[in-house]
């Protein structure tokens, strides 16, 4: 499996960006999908996570009312919309695969087999 993430750039506070994350293999569709960042001298953060089916989302709470993740197994992608953008979103954003279906677990790093190259987010103020 190979994940790889596009979309990042520079914006305004205040902005938008998309990100997308493109996965390569015929088991995308069984696999929950997750969004995680990393700002410089920090660790990696949990952003955004949606469950295989898409049914389920869960989302830091630094984030909610923001972004939105969703999926579209048919093309094997998933997306997370960032809107109203801050500078502390500023961050290298990574895509990741998981067989965790619980929402606590699918919010660490731990949980993920497959991680995408990330794609960097810069925010202006």
């Amino acid at each position: 499996v190979q994940l790889q993430a596009s979309g990042g750039g520079l914006v305004q506070a205040g902005g938008s960006l998309r990100l997308s994350c493109a996965a390569s293999g015929r088991t995308f569709s069984t696999y929950g999908m997750g969004w995680f960042r990393q700002a410089p001298g920090k660790e990696r953060e949990f952003v955004a996570a949606i469950r295989w089916s898409g049914a389920i989302t869960n989302y830091a709470d630094s984030v909610k009312g923001r972004f939105t993740i969703s999926r579209d197994n048919a093309k094997n992608t998933v997306i997370l919309q960032m809107s109203s953008l801050k500078p502390e979103d500023t961050a290298v954003y990574y895509c990741a695969m998981t067989r965790a279906t619980i929402p606590q677990a699918m919010g660490s790093p731990r949980a993920y087999d497959y991680w995408g190259q990330g794609t960097q987010v810069t925010v202006s103020s």
